[in-house]
């Protein structure tokens, strides 16, 4: 197949972006008025760019090739496993990293009022803000699933876009 446009990748790259970019305003709809403009490039969050860029692969490819392909089954496995990722182990190693940011807190404020200088000092000497993990790494099931509707309408719409310029699929 000779193309110049590769619309798989397109449509992926484009999925990661756009729920990168909502992930803004559905946190001030759903979650708080503090909500900060970073969480447009950080990780975890509603939707999951990790869900929706697989998401929108397995869309794409199903689009080019049909369901039977083999392309489409390596696409499908490799996004169960990140999906599964996204909410299993990144997310542990954000919970676990924001206890550690919490009990070294604590210790730190506990060695004050002991007055244990040699504790302290280690204490200080560590980077903490550059160590500190602020929110989670990884998904809530509810981010996955609302990925993975957005990677569909995202691949839906580039299909729309791409068919109306004449472009190749």
């Amino acid at each position: 197949m000779n193309q110049l446009i590769n619309f798989p990748l397109i449509t992926s790259f484009a999925a990661i972006i756009i729920t990168q970019l909502i992930k803004y305003p559905i946190a001030l709809i759903f979650k708080k008025s503090d909500t900060k403009l970073s969480i447009i490039h950080a990780t975890g969050g509603m939707p999951s760019s990790h869900s929706a860029a697989v998401t929108s692969l397995i869309t794409t490819l199903i689009f080019q090739y049909g369901f039977r392909s083999p392309l489409v089954g390596i696409a499908v496995t490799f996004g169960v496993i990140i999906m599964f990722d996204a909410m299993g182990v990144r997310r542990q190693s954000g919970e676990q990293g924001v206890l550690l940011h919490f009990l070294t807190k604590q210790l730190k404020a506990k060695a004050k009022i002991t007055g244990d200088t040699e504790l302290l000092e280690q204490l200080n000497k560590m980077d903490e803000d550059r160590m500190v993990i602020n929110d989670y790494l990884g998904h809530k099931p509810s981010e996955v699933i609302g990925g993975m509707f957005s990677g569909i309408i995202i691949a839906f719409i580039f299909r729309g876009i791409f068919t109306l310029l004449h472009l190749p699929m």
